[in-house]
């Protein structure tokens, strides 16, 4: 994972292109009176996050509790419908849920493939290419290869990519806290405080984060990115990635005061 961030970092900062820094929503302190919803990486299985709405609202409809849904991020790459995902993200929930996406490290490195395939290549072998097959592009068909070759690349994905979707992943924050509660996709660096955090360890991180946790007061990590087969419970932490693209369990985590559970 290090080469892979230190790829990423150093791709960022080539020819002085760096990316505006995402959001980091802050609720305030107070606890949320409302109940959370956490949706693990969905990884291009569009199916299995429309059955993780339906539970959600009728969860909602049976506890009579309106809630807010936070998606760890990672809507790309890996399954079968990123796109689908992403056009499902991009429209209003049609159980009007309120949803908020978080960013998660594929999202992150998709939206700069589409910025410069040529600097950044090597989101390909992260699960780029059943991405990029779900926008109808075979990476293996000669068209793309030879595109890939005389530069022209950027040029097909603008016209496959649709615009809203660009967008879409440009404007995702990063991370989401209320109260004590920090939701964010990889975790976070041990002992940091929250505003000194990088960005490539808000998305990547996983040691020393899975065995440390936050090690800072009053924080209490709710993160993806990290595949388990069931939810991983670490110090301060719940980590619910348990691998939708090959388990076909996406996972949800409701958070209502005191009391946490799975759906």
């Amino acid at each position: 994972m290090r080469k892979v961030i230190g790829w990423l970092t150093q791709k960022r900062s080539s020819q002085g292109s760096v990316p505006r820094p995402r959001r980091r929503i802050d609720l305030g302190v107070d606890a949320p009176t409302y109940p959370i919803y956490a949706i693990g990486d969905v990884h291009g299985c569009l199916e299995l996050l429309k059955e993780a709405e339906s539970k959600i609202a009728r969860d909602i409809e049976e506890t009579r509790r309106a809630g807010v849904v936070v998606l760890l991020g990672d809507y790309v790459d890996r399954g079968p419908a990123s796109s689908g995902v992403l056009d499902y993200l991009i429209k209003p929930s049609e159980y009007g849920l309120r949803r908020l996406p978080l960013c998660g490290n594929h999202d992150d490195v998709f939206r700069l493939f589409l910025d410069d395939p040529d600097t950044h290549g090597e989101w390909l072998s992260l699960g780029g290419e059943q991405t990029l097959a779900s926008y109808g592009l075979d990476v293996h068909d000669q068209n793309f290869r030879q595109r890939s070759r005389n530069g022209t690349l950027k040029q097909l994905l603008a016209e496959v990519v649709p615009d809203a979707h660009r967008q879409f992943l440009t404007d995702l924050p990063i991370s989401m806290k209320v109260g004590q509660l920090l939701f964010v996709h990889a975790g976070i660096r041990p002992g940091v405080a929250l505003k000194d955090q990088e960005e490539a360890d808000l998305m990547w991180i996983r040691d020393p984060f899975l065995a440390k946790g936050p090690n800072l007061p009053s924080t209490f990590v709710i993160h993806g990115h990290t595949p388990q087969a069931e939810p991983s419970l670490g110090p301060n932490r719940i980590g619910i990635d348990t691998g939708a693209f090959y388990s076909g369990k996406l996972t949800i985590l409701r958070i209502a005061g005191e009391e946490t559970r799975f759906i």
